[in-house]
């Protein structure tokens, strides 16, 4: 069982850091730099964690700044108020994605800029046989360590884990949860339950200053991914630009 329980747990985390470290802050808000050596090793350091439910950070950063520029409109590719349930919203969010990538959608030019992009391995990881094989290496995990076939419940969960942390963010952080800041859309916090997902659940708090490196702006709102890039940024291996580590603001 403790195997099975440190899969999943590693598995998790993995998966919501990469999401909130390489797709969010780095390519689509751009709060930091780094290296084409450490940008490639990071989006390694995705593919692993998300496995058969990767996704491009080129296509993630697009679809996301389009979500900024127009959310709780009809342009946003992923609103409460346009869809009727939350799997209409994350089987809507997956057509645009793929979309996206296959260059299927008329995207404007402004949420094109300073793209990280590495076509090789986002062919490689959007392919089916990437996506099977990695679903393949989850059931074949717990055949070979689950202590009772009631632990394959958790196996969906490995599959979809990137949209999954998605859904929670896109749906239930604009429906539910408390605001910090008065805004002109629907974000919303979730505290306490950013303990489950490094930072992303300040959804208030993000939309209010999107490229600060800091979401938690209250004193126990904590963001487990800021000291990691306060660290990453201390060795060199990022560099945060001066604007983007000032930005929190003062409560209102």
């Amino acid at each position: 069982m403790l195997i099975i329980l440190l899969f999943f747990v590693c598995h998790w985390y993995l998966a919501i850091f990469s999401q909130t470290f390489l797709q969010h802050r780095y390519a689509s808000h751009a709060a930091f730099s780094m290296s084409k050596f450490w940008e490639r090793f990071f989006y390694l350091i995705a593919y692993i964690g998300q496995g058969s439910s990767y996704v491009s950070p080129r296509v993630y950063a697009i679809m996301h700044r389009m979500h900024h520029a127009y959310t709780d409109t009809e342009k946003d590719p992923h609103s409460p108020k346009f869809d009727d349930n939350l799997w209409i919203m994350m089987w809507r969010s997956r057509l645009f994605t793929s979309g996206v990538f296959n260059n299927k959608i008329e995207i404007e030019e402004r949420f094109l800029k300073n793209l990280p992009d590495w076509p090789a391995l986002d062919r490689i990881a959007h392919n089916w046989l990437s996506r099977v094989g990695w679903i393949a290496f989850y059931i074949t995990f717990y055949v070979l360590f689950a202590p009772s076939a009631w632990w394959y419940l958790l196996i969906p969960i490995h599959i979809v884990m990137m949209p999954l942390h998605g859904a929670v963010i896109n749906w239930f952080a604009h429906k539910y949860g408390s605001v910090n800041f008065a805004m002109n859309n629907t974000s919303k916090n979730l505290y306490p339950m950013d303990l489950l997902l490094m930072g992303e659940a300040y959804h208030n708090n993000h939309h209010k200053t999107p490229s600060a490196i800091n979401f938690g702006k209250r004193w126990y709102e904590f963001d487990p991914t800021y000291p990691v890039i306060l660290f990453l940024n201390w060795t060199g291996v990022i560099k945060v630009n001066k604007i983007n580590k000032n930005s929190n603001v003062e409560l209102e």
